[in-house]
């Protein structure tokens, strides 16, 4: 980390800018009016709210044509609004094949692996979950690395919509700069009030201003600097009593990709989902409404249809001419259940299709045994599960940066040489004995951390292998204690146990 002083170097955005007469605020206004305008921040929206089980169908109002040809509300009509939360089954279903089980940290340092467990501790490892929901919701999750106020060494997710990123490169690997958007609320006298707060991080610190009340407008041009927070700040203050700044050498951002195109799972389902609750929601309509029936009136004395209804339903009668044709009918419409059970399934099964997910109330998955039938089914899980570890392998290697710095600024030992694997141990319904026998049988061929990683009773590795060393040193000192190991007896096992099969 490079100390605060001038700021010699400004962003390409910025000098661009300065070329073109536009100042920093106007750029970042600009950036800020597109961002909320586009399409992709409208997706994390969608994301966020289908999630939460507000699909569009909550919005919806039954509609009819009215007498001048126009669509107008239809109140006296059922309006059911089913919601069904395929988007948080699915995404919740990821993470937790993924992360339900603790992820592994390896590497051959035993210091090193001592601090990094006390960073990636099992705060982080929530914290990391949540990121990855976030991703899956939004196509990315950003993570903040700073330092508290006591100065320690702290992660934050913050969210992906209030994010505007200035990439470096096509590939969104490195940041140029960064504009974060949100909403506090203060108090004004004894008033409770919404202020929008933008802060602009760069190489050289951050800005921060205030943009007005209410919501952010793609429309106006209104930053001012924030008093409040100060105007300009390094990206970290020390707590030492110089009180002297530091800026790290990169942003302290770090971008988790759902996968390499940002793309949320919203917007490959959006429309599956949304068929399926306006169908349901239709159906459930049907039932309520076609139960009235239509009426085909003929001589009918009064032209009030209301007081037809009336007389209908508290009388049980309604008065009609003395005409021969005269008289009441009715006409029952049914409902082609076959045709809408089959379409209801062709949609779930896309949603499931197209989600890469698992859908559980399926006839295969129930019948399906154990073992090769139940890794077809998790195929595509599997296989989004895949793409989703590259990138935050990726994410993890960059965030492994600012850990080595901090542990070097703090310790004064560099171990940005040593290689650190994060192994994904993920939740898979499976043959225990199976998986069992492939480990005992891979004794010798991988390591036994990574056995352990990979065995189904398992939950803490590096707890278990402490169990593993303390039973072979208890073990140690009994012999000792005979005076060694009895003629033909062979040493104890150091294999890991296996049920019997």
């Amino acid at each position: 980390m490079d100390a605060v002083g001038t700021t010699e170097e400004m962003i390409r955005v910025i000098e661009a800018g300065a070329a073109s007469a536009m100042s920093d605020e106007q750029i970042i206004q600009q950036e800020i009016g597109e961002w909320l305008l586009s399409p992709e921040r409208q997706a994390m929206l969608e994301g966020e709210r289908y999630y939460k089980n507000k699909g569009d169908i909550t919005r919806r109002n039954r509609e009819t044509i009215g007498e001048d040809g126009k669509l107008v509300e239809a109140k006296n009509l059922a309006n059911n609004k089913l919601v069904h939360g395929f988007l948080r089954k699915l995404v919740d279903q990821k993470a937790g094949y993924l992360l339900s089980k603790e992820m592994s940290i390896q590497t051959k340092d035993t210091t090193y692996n001592e601090l990094l467990t006390d960073i990636f501790d099992k705060g982080f490892r929530r914290l990391l979950k949540s990121l990855l929901k976030e991703s899956i919701k939004k196509g990315k999750g950003w993570l903040h690395i700073y330092y508290d106020e006591k100065g320690n060494f702290r992660f934050k997710k913050l969210p992906s919509e209030e994010i505007i990123p200035l990439w470096r490169d096509k590939a969104h690997t490195e940041l140029d700069a960064l504009i974060r958007i949100y909403k506090v609320e203060v108090y004004q006298g004894i008033t409770k009030t919404i202020v929008q707060k933008v802060e602009f991080w760069h190489s050289g610190g951050v800005n921060r201003y205030e943009s007005g009340q209410g919501n952010f407008s793609a429309d106006t041009n209104n930053l001012i600097p924030d008093v409040e927070l100060g105007e300009t700040a390094p990206h970290i203050m020390s707590r030492g009593n110089e009180n002297k700044g530091f800026n790290w050498d990169r942003l302290p951002f770090v971008c988790f990709k759902y996968n390499e195109d940002e793309l949320p799972l919203i917007s490959l389902l959006k429309s599956q989902i949304d068929e399926y609750d306006r169908k349901k929601s239709d159906n459930s309509n049907n039932l309520e409404d076609l139960p009235e029936s239509i009426y085909v009136i003929r001589g009918y004395d009064d032209e009030d249809l209301g007081t037809f209804r009336k007389n209908l339903t508290t009388f049980r009668a309604v008065k009609v001419s003395a005409e021969d044709n005269a008289g009441v009918d009715t006409l029952n419409l049914e409902i082609n259940t076959e045709a809408y059970k089959n379409h209801m399934q062709m949609t779930r099964k896309d949603i499931y299709e197209f989600g890469r997910g698992v859908d559980t109330q399926s006839d295969s998955f129930a019948t399906a045994p154990s073992g090769e039938a139940l890794k077809f089914l998790y195929a595509d899980l599997d296989m989004d599960a895949n793409d989703i570890e590259n990138e935050f392998q990726a994410a993890l290697e960059q965030l492994m940066w600012f850990v080595n710095t901090h542990i070097s600024n703090t310790t004064r030992t560099d171990y940005s040489n040593e290689t650190v694997n994060f192994i994904f141990n993920r939740d898979i319904v499976i043959n225990e004995s199976q998986v069992i026998t492939d480990a005992k049988n891979s004794e010798g061929i991988i390591s036994k951390e990574t056995q352990l990683a990979n065995h189904p009773w398992v939950t803490d590795v590096k707890e278990e292998m402490k169990r593993m060393d303390a039973e072979k040193k208890d073990a140690e000192n009994r012999i000792g204690e005979y005076g060694g190991l009895p003629a033909n007896t062979p040493p104890e096992s150091d294999e890991i146990g296996a049920a019997d099969q």
